[in-house]
């Protein structure tokens, strides 16, 4: 298990509830947010390490704020659809990575990864 705190900010709550699941059994915490003034305040808080972030619900915005605010933090960004051009601008915009909002596996992979990266990095 990761000692990493994680939080999520997803727009479909099956989604979220389904990725908190499979997280809290790799993660030491992880914790959802129902906005992002709440996903802001939980980062803050319990010192994530990683942040899932539904980039249709957030917004690129978003994204490049959180990135300048809590450097070192890892972005997961999700996404429904397969949109190259919406993925390259979340990755400009400060996220680590971005996965389709339906493959559980492939977001808890790069969750995994991106916090070993954070960690080795604030080491």
């Amino acid at each position: 298990m990761q000692s990493a705190n994680v939080v999520l900010f997803q727009g479909d709550p099956a989604i979220a509830q389904l990725l908190a699941v499979h997280l809290r059994g790799q993660f030491h915490s992880v914790h959802v947010a129902c906005s992002i003034e709440e996903l802001r305040a939980v980062i803050a808080k319990h010192r994530a390490q990683v942040v899932i972030l539904d980039v249709e619900l957030s917004g690129l915005a978003d994204v490049n704020q959180l990135h300048h605010e809590f450097p070192g933090i890892a972005i997961v960004c999700t996404h429904r659809l397969a949109d190259e051009e919406m993925w390259t601008a979340a990755l400009s915009a400060g996220a680590d990575d971005v996965c389709p909002s339906s493959d559980t596996p492939a977001i808890l992979r790069s969750a995994l990864r991106n916090a070993s990266i954070a960690h080795s990095a604030a080491a």
